[in-house]
């Protein structure tokens, strides 16, 4: 059966290679980006921006008008910023938020009740390697998709009664704009230079147009996943992302058993 897709943030990256493979499949989509001429070649462009709340109604509303429906919705709009924590700035922090997160949420919440009267559809959050790891010198992206997860997470929970589905994707290093333009830099502090939090400003400059990994292969592996039987709650995409997340899982479990019995050890004692 053809799904509606609506997509957030198809202009670039893995969101257009998300529109442009659903589209092949012969799906209906319902491109967005925040200027619609940076999506004029896709199928059915609108304008969208997640931080506008009367837009994300608009867009919403116009796309269940169109086509009568909503099946899948891809929350891909976002934004990085390299900066230690000391270096950055409260209104930078509060921008990377305000798209990766609030963003989400709003465009969530529009949707939502559209597919708890149908009873079913499929929500898809972009998430991030970071969002499982956090790098030195990326904490304000990490703190959005950590707090992405946690948000789908239980999402995840909230809707399976009304037969909605949701899946977050975490990408690894995939060759899209996101190490270029699409990332936004603190301004440095000297002493953090030589630091791992200095040097990733460097490697983000380095891998720009040079990642190992196809958008188009994401792509393919999302719609096979949306299309499962059980489609998983976390989709890890690239070799490097299954790598540190599974280090991360590992770290996590081993330092969890060293401090078990004492972590254990909490309740009150009667008074003798």
């Amino acid at each position: 059966m053809t799904k509606v897709w609506l997509i957030t943030g198809a202009s670039r990256g893995l969101g257009r290679a998300i529109a442009q493979r659903a589209a092949r499949a012969g799906e209906t989509v319902v491109a967005t980006a925040r200027d619609p001429r940076t999506i004029a070649d896709l199928p059915h462009p609108l304008r969208l921006d997640v931080t506008d709340q009367a837009s994300v109604h608009d867009a919403v509303a116009t796309a269940i008008d169109l086509h009568g429906h909503i099946d899948v919705l891809v929350n891909n709009a976002g934004h990085g910023l390299v900066g230690a924590v000391e270096e950055l700035a409260d209104d930078e922090l509060r921008a990377v938020w305000e798209t990766n997160v609030l963003g989400v949420h709003r465009v969530t919440r529009a949707v939502l009740p559209h597919m708890r009267t149908r009873g079913r559809g499929h929500i898809v959050q972009m998430s991030s390697v970071g969002g499982v790891v956090g790098n030195p010198g990326h904490a304000a992206y990490a703190s959005s998709k950590f707090a992405l997860e946690g948000l789908s997470e239980a999402l995840a929970g909230e809707v399976a009664p009304f037969g909605i589905g949701v899946t977050i994707v975490e990408p690894g290093p995939f060759r899209t704009e996101f190490a270029g333009s699409s990332m936004r830099y603190a301004a440095p502090i000297d002493a953090y230079e030589a630091t791992p939090a200095g040097t990733l400003r460097a490697r983000f400059a380095d891998q720009d147009g040079r990642q190992p990994n196809d958008p188009a292969r994401a792509a393919d592996i999302l719609l096979d996943a949306v299309d499962s039987a059980e489609p998983p709650l976390r989709l890890p995409l690239g070799p490097e992302a299954v790598e540190r997340i599974g280090q991360k899982l590992a770290r996590q479990r081993e330092q969890l058993d060293v401090w078990a019995p004492a972590a254990r050890d909490t309740a009150f004692e009667a008074a003798g």
